[in-house]
């Protein structure tokens, strides 16, 4: 027997009745007509993003329903504390501090997880998804430390799984990879997926800030928490980047693949020279495939200044996608924040209410849990140029014997500047820009120029992303 319900003007969906697909009546209110009435969803977490999606179906629910003949309702939030003063406040009634009062409500089709971090976000997450509820989640770190269990238990039970949010704010790429793109095997993705570390390399360069008054500018302004650490080590954009490439090729890609630096590396000395040799630095995640293999890591890197990514500023994100028939294509806007998240998260939820009409399989496969671990390619074996910039004593024959022991490792300068002593007291900066080259080589020869007794500190390195 088939079934068939309007949502919209023009759209129409095909409601099959397959026994192994089909979703508890009491999920969804229907009217005597037939025509869909009501959903009702359960928030974990009502924190910054658990506000801004109720803030959003409180002020848009006319809209949506309007748009779609749906009607949101949020039947419960779990929480912490009931007691706890928040900036939105939903009415007492709906906040409960037991999950599973939700897990066992079976008018409650769609758990939305926005709590944050691996437990107990992962637990409620599968066992929500066993229950056979539909899960839209924002937490990028439990898809992408714990998604293999989670993707392939929603592929198994044929459950709706909604992770915009993940990635992004209210960029849709989760979607744009998911479904626009579908028909195109995917070469790279290479983004600045982090607003944090973005406005702060930003507002060094703009305004010659020290790294620590830029960091201090983005928290006073509520662009980096109160302990960074997370953005400032790469880890945020690590995760980010996982999701991304598992989705891109198709199996899972767990965080701990990904080659992961921060800003350690950099200051605003750093940022000058670069932009003197025509260069803007930027925190990049980038996943590639290079025949057989995965490239995926996060580092600061040099883009020359008429690359596409060097025009995102402050704490705006963009992802550049390259597909082998739709060539490249650019995705922009906020990554963060209360209101887009909430836009991604309630995407989802529409994406999920489709799903209750068709009562059928996903056709978007969710990545695969194999193992491909032999197809990531280790750091040591990819090829860039580089950036160095040397403390080196100021005397004769300084230079010659550090660009000795890059010959002797097959590595070629293509441009070099020596800063005198006239300008700078003790050791001076000696900055060299190099051809293309193996990482490898570059690990061994400056472990070597390290131990010299013309060098003072560490040599700083950044790769060239051209």
């Amino acid at each position: 027997m088939e079934k068939w319900y309007v949502l919209s003007v023009g759209k129409t969906l095909r409601c099959m009745e397959l026994a192994s697909f089909v979703v508890p009546v009491d999920m969804i209110n229907v009217n005597k007509e037939g025509t869909l009435k009501e959903i009702k969803i359960a928030l974990l977490g009502f924190g910054t993003v658990g506000q801004g999606v109720y803030e959003l179906l409180q002020k848009n629910k006319r809209h949506l329903g309007e748009k779609l003949g749906l009607e949101f309702n949020i039947k419960k939030i779990l929480v912490r504390d009931k007691a706890k003063k928040r900036e939105s406040q939903a009415p007492d009634e709906l906040l409960t501090t037991d999950f599973k009062e939700i897990l066992e409500d079976k008018e409650i089709s769609i758990i939305c997880e926005l709590m944050g971090g691996v437990e107990p976000a992962k637990t409620y997450i599968l066992s929500a998804l066993d229950k056979g509820k539909l899960v839209v989640t924002a937490n990028k770190a439990v898809l992408a430390e714990a998604g293999a269990e989670i993707f392939e238990l929603a592929e198994k039970k044929r459950i709706f799984l909604g992770f915009e949010a993940s990635v992004g704010g209210g960029i849709p790429v989760i979607k744009t990879l998911r479904e626009a793109l579908i028909g195109n095997q995917i070469e790279r993705v290479t983004g600045i997926i982090n607003g944090t570390t973005n406005y702060i390399l930003t507002r060094m360069l703009e305004q010659n800030l020290s790294f620590e008054k830029a960091l201090e500018e983005a928290q006073n302004k509520g662009y980096a928490e109160a302990d960074p650490s997370l953005d400032l080590r790469g880890i945020d954009s690590a995760h980010k980047i996982s999701i991304l490439a598992s989705l891109a090729f198709g199996f899972y890609i767990p965080y701990n693949k990904v080659y992961v630096e921060g800003l350690d590396e950099v200051d605003l000395m750093d940022l000058q020279f670069s932009r003197d040799f025509g260069y803007i630095v930027k925190l990049i995640a980038e996943a590639r495939k290079i025949k057989n293999q995965i490239e995926i890591r996060v580092h600061p890197a040099l883009l020359p200044e008429n690359h596409i990514l060097t025009s995102v500023r402050f704490n705006y994100n963009a992802i550049l996608i390259r597909g082998d028939f739709v060539g490249d294509i650019l995705l922009y806007g906020l990554g963060a924040g209360k209101e887009p998240t909430a836009s991604a998260v309630v995407g989802d939820i529409v994406s999920s209410a489709e799903y209750l009409f068709a009562k059928n399989h996903p056709l978007i496969p969710y990545p695969k849990r194999e193992e491909k671990e032999s197809f990531i390619r280790p750091i040591e074996e990819g090829v860039f140029k580089y950036y160095f910039r040397f403390s080196a004593v100021d005397r004769p024959g300084v230079l010659s014997k550090i660009a000795g022991v890059l010959g002797k490792y097959g590595i070629s300068i293509a441009s070099v500047v020596q800063i005198g002593r006239q300008k700078r007291k003790g050791a001076v900066p000696i900055v060299m820009l190099t051809h293309e080259t193996k990482e490898e080589k570059v690990i061994s020869a400056l472990k070597e120029i390290d131990t010299l007794d013309i060098v003072k500190g560490k040599t700083k390195r950044l790769r060239i992303l051209d």
